[in-house]
Order: C-alpha cells, then sequence, then structure tokens
C-alpha cells in the first residue's frame, strides 16, 4: 500500500485516491503473470526461431514491452472523461492511417499483411491499438446524438429525423468510422480483429439504447457474414472443418494442446518441464494458455481466469452508478473487448471454438498487443476514477 495521505493533492494523490485500486492490483497481476509466462515459454521458441545465441533478446525485448505496458496504463489511467476523448480521438485517427498504410508499405506474413516495420522499434501491427481507440470514439460519437435526442425530447419538440440532426448524425458517423475500419480490416485480411471490432461496435449500440430489433438484424447480418466467409475464404473454411472434424486436416497444435493441459493435471509438471511449448510453434503467443496449464496445472489456469473475469465484472459493476452515458458506453466498449479477446484465446486452445490468432492479454508475447491493451486499459482506469466536487471533475 502506498503511503499517500488523503491530503495530498498533488496528481500523483488524487490519482491513488480515485482509481479503482482493486481493478489496478487484478491487471498488475496478468502483466506479472505475462513475465512467468514469458520466462516458461519464449526460450524454446526462440531458439528454435532466431537460434540459441539471440534468445536473450526475445526475452529482454517482452521484459521491456510488460515494463512499458505496466507504465503506460498508469499514465494513461492521469487522464480525465474529457483527455481520454482527446487521446482516443488521435489513437484512433493514427491507427487507422497507420492501419492503411499496411495495404501498400506493410509485409505479409501468413497471408495477411497487418504489420509495419520500424528502424529500431521493429515491427508494429497498427490495428491493434485502433480497437481501444475506436471503441472510446464510437461511444463519444453514440452518446452526442443520444444526448441530443434526449435534449430535444426535455423541450418538447417533435423527433427531427433527418440526417443532419445531431441524433442521426453522430451515430451515421460512427457507423461511417466502421464501415471504413471494415474495408481495412478485410482487405489486410484481419476477419477476427474486424469481428471484435463489429461485436463491441454492436455491444456499444445497445447499450445506447439501439432498438432490440435492429440489434437483432444486425446480429444475423454478423450471422450471414461469418457464413459467407466459411464458404468464400479457403482458411475460414480449413479452420471450421478441422474443428468439426478434425480429420478433415492438420489439427497438431490443437492436439498438443490439449494434451498438454492433461498432462498438467491439478498442480502441472513444474516450472521448465513443460513440452508443449516444444512442440508448438505459436507456444509463447496464442497457445501460452496450454503452456500454463502444462507446466502449472488446473488451478494457476483458473486463477488467470479468475483474474479476467474480475476485471470485467467489476469494471460493469462500477459502471452502475455512473450517470455520465459516455463513460458507460467507452467503458462498456473496452471491456467486451478486453473480455471477448480473452475468451477466444482460452476457449480456442481447449478446442471449445475454432482457433483463431488472438493473443491472451498480458500473458502472451507481442508488443503491439500488450502496449495496445495496457493503453486501452488505462482508459478504463481513468474512466471508472471516482469523480466529485473534490476530486476530478469531467471537465
Amino acid at each position: 500500500m502506498m503511503a499517500i495521505s488523503r491530503a495530498d493533492n498533488s496528481i500523483l494523490g488524487r490519482w491513488w485516491w480515485t482509481i479503482d485500486r482493486w481493478t489496478l492490483a487484478a491487471l498488475l497481476a496478468l502483466i506479472g503473470f505475462g513475465y512467468v509466462m514469458m520466462l516458461a515459454a519464449s526460450p524454446a521458441v526462440a531458439e528454435r526461431v532466431v537460434g540459441s545465441d539471440s534468445r536473450s533478446l526475445l526475452l529482454v525485448k517482452q521484459v521491456v514491452f510488460l515494463a512499458l505496458a505496466a507504465a503506460l496504463m498508469v499514465i494513461v489511467s492521469l487522464l480525465s472523461p474529457k483527455g481520454v476523448r482527446r487521446f482516443a480521438l488521435l489513437g484512433c485517427l493514427a491507427a487507422l492511417a497507420l492501419t492503411a498504410a499496411t495495404l501498400v508499405i506493410g509485409f505479409e506474413t501468413k497471408g495477411a499483411r497487418r504489420w509495419l516495420n520500424f528502424p529500431l522499434l521493429g515491427t508494429m501491427q497498427p490495428s491493434e491499438f485502433l480497437k481501444p481507440c475506436f471503441a472510446v470514439v464510437t461511444a463519444w460519437l453514440l452518446s452526442l446524438g443520444k444526448e441530443a435526442g434526449m435534449a430535444r425530447l426535455a423541450a418538447g419538440r417533435p423527433r427531427d429525423l433527418g440526417l443532419l440532426h445531431p441524433r442521426i448524425f453522430w451515430p451515421a458517423l460512427a457507423l461511417g468510422l466502421l464501415a471504413v475500419i471494415a474495408v481495412v480490416l478485410k482487405s489486410q485480411p484481419d476477419f477476427g480483429m474486424l469481428m471484435v471490432v463489429v461485436s463491441v461496435f454492436l455491444a456499444q449500440s445497445f447499450v445506447a439504447g439501439l432498438n432490440l430489433l435492429l440489434v437483432g438484424i444486425s446480429a444475423l447480418g454478423g450471422v450471414g457474414l461469418a457464413i459467407g466467409a466459411y464458404f468464400i475464404l479457403p482458411h475460414v473454411r480449413s479452420r471450421v472443418d478441422r474443428f468439426l472434424d478434425p480429420a478433415a486436416g492438420d489439427t497438431f497444435q490443437i492436439t498438443k494442446s490439449m494434451e498438454a493441459f492433461g498432462y498438467g493435471g491439478l498442480f502441472g509438471r513444474g516450472p521448465g518441464e513443460g513440452r508443449v511449448k516444444n512442440l508448438i510453434p505459436d507456444a509463447h503467443a496464442d497457445f501460452v494458455f496450454a503452456v500454463a496449464g502444462e507446466e502449472f496445472g488446473f488451478i494457476i489456469c483458473a486463477v488467470i481466469l479468475l483474474l479476467f473475469a474480475f476485471v470485467v465484472v467489476r469494471g460493469l459493476w462500477r459502471l452502475m452508478a455512473e450517470g455520465d452515458l459516455f463513460v458507460v458506453l467507452a467503458a462498456t466498449g473496452l471491456l467486451a473487448q478486453f473480455g471477448l479477446q480473452a475468451f477466444v484465446n482460452m476457449a480456442s486452445t481447449l478446442h471449445l471454438i475454432p482457433t483463431k490468432g488472438m493473443t491472451l492479454p498480458f500473458v502472451s508475447y507481442g508488443g503491439s498487443s500488450v502496449l495496445a491493451i495496457a493503453m486501452g486499459m488505462g482508459m478504463l482506469l481513468a474512466l471508472t476514477r471516482r469523480r466529485g466536487p473534490r476530486l476530478e471533475g469531467r471537465e
């Protein structure tokens, strides 16, 4: 516990007494698990990928990324809601421009063009930063439209359905931004990222008061797109077929993943004693949960799962008493992203859904992913800080 007096009116003092320290502790614990799993899974992968002489470089890079992530999360959490809006708007525009740039100057890996190469900084996936920023910008636009409609009703005026009326214009602008992002992500292609972005947008629209019928129609449209992707895209069809019928293709990674959980049992084989990390190419990223299951057992896996659940439930619980619609929508979007990404990673590792290349937040290896998630959780902590006359106002 930090020794900071309640009378301390400095930036750090006000931050400490207004931040949700339980959520902050859970997120820092996940970063701690990221360090542990990096030490457990990365050496074997590094030796296969970069050779034994350079494997320490891979470890050092992830240590730096996790340290930067913790610092970035704390720095962003110092912002006011107004500052979060501005930060997210600038971040969304920059990330969208860089994501579009991958189609021109990006390099291709495994049939997708999602990464940019920067001198000294290495590779970066800009779409990772687009997710949290777009969720906050969407919340801002939807809240502007909702507030305009409520103000018009309070004034006793008839509803104006013109496209230029703020009640229609701002949500339409959010939908247009989503369409632009969808086109860019489809062109890379990155349908996993597109699925997350669209799902979060629908969740925010529902919370904002979108007609349930329209939500249902949108959901059916998403199902239709998923079915279309199955018939049009060979790699999507292959993953679904292998999930439904293991004999339909190569299931080596998921088979070894399931074996790892079986070998790990309740308490695991012990740190460094796992074998799956020597066999699965993505053991440090997409299948890091399997490494945790084999080396540390069911109990540690349950702790990781409960930490993710705690962050989501705790965040939603704090929104119950929140009167600012923008804060409610933005935090809902950030929590939905965080929870959905964790669910997809763990469920695919456990063979509950078709495999999807999506990292486990803070635990999997990856610089762009770790920093983007830290930025999103920093905005969540900033938005859920206690505010009042003597605390930080909205400005």
